[in-house]
């Protein structure tokens, strides 16, 4: 059993002033700087993930802008990966599976944004590829939706996505409970 830690899109459009900022990214991305540097400290493999848009009519990570740099908070190492996607789906298109099955990992550790979004696709994809996973709960950070005219709040699409990960695809863990365990 060998673990990575997968960092999902933690990147300066999320933030405040960013071009989609979302409800709780600074929290989230301190409690996940917690988590890597955990990783660092005992030597795991950090993978990070960075969107860039290549749809004409995307409104953020763009290429080349601040928004698209991934967050101070967790800024990569030069030994660390870091694949760049087009999609939800962190294994799509990018190399991840092969990486990860190149350097023998079995369990991956996930942090990102957006929750009902990379994280969810990512995770999903994850668990169909056979990896087991553990989503930190409080490293992740959504926004409100609306459906049908009907507003969901950022706290209420963020249980509801960890709640059905939780199900099947994963086990969901504060970064405090996932600190102490390890």
């Amino acid at each position: 059993m060998k673990t990575a830690l997968l960092m999902i899109d933690i990147q300066n459009d999320y933030f405040e002033g960013g071009t989609m900022t979302l409800t709780g990214s600074e929290t989230a991305s301190i409690n996940a700087a917690l988590i890597l540097e955990r990783f660092r400290t005992n030597d795991m493999q950090v993978v990070h993930i960075q969107h860039i848009a290549t749809n004409p009519t995307a409104t953020f990570f763009l290429p080349g802008t601040f928004g698209a740099d991934i967050h101070k908070n967790v800024t990569p190492l030069a030994q660390e990966k870091v694949f760049i996607k087009q999609y939800p789906n962190s294994f799509r298109e990018t190399g991840l599976h092969e990486f990860l099955q190149s350097n023998g990992v079995t369990d991956l550790v996930i942090c990102g944004m957006m929750t009902h979004m990379c994280v969810d696709a990512t995770t999903r994809a994850a668990k169909d590829a056979g990896y087991s996973c553990t989503v930190i709960s409080d490293a992740c950070a959504t926004k409100e939706l609306e459906l049908n005219g009907i507003k969901v709040k950022a706290e209420q699409v963020q249980l509801s996505f960890l709640a059905a990960l939780a199900y099947f695809y994963s086990s969901i863990v504060s970064a405090n409970q996932y600190l102490k365990s390890v």
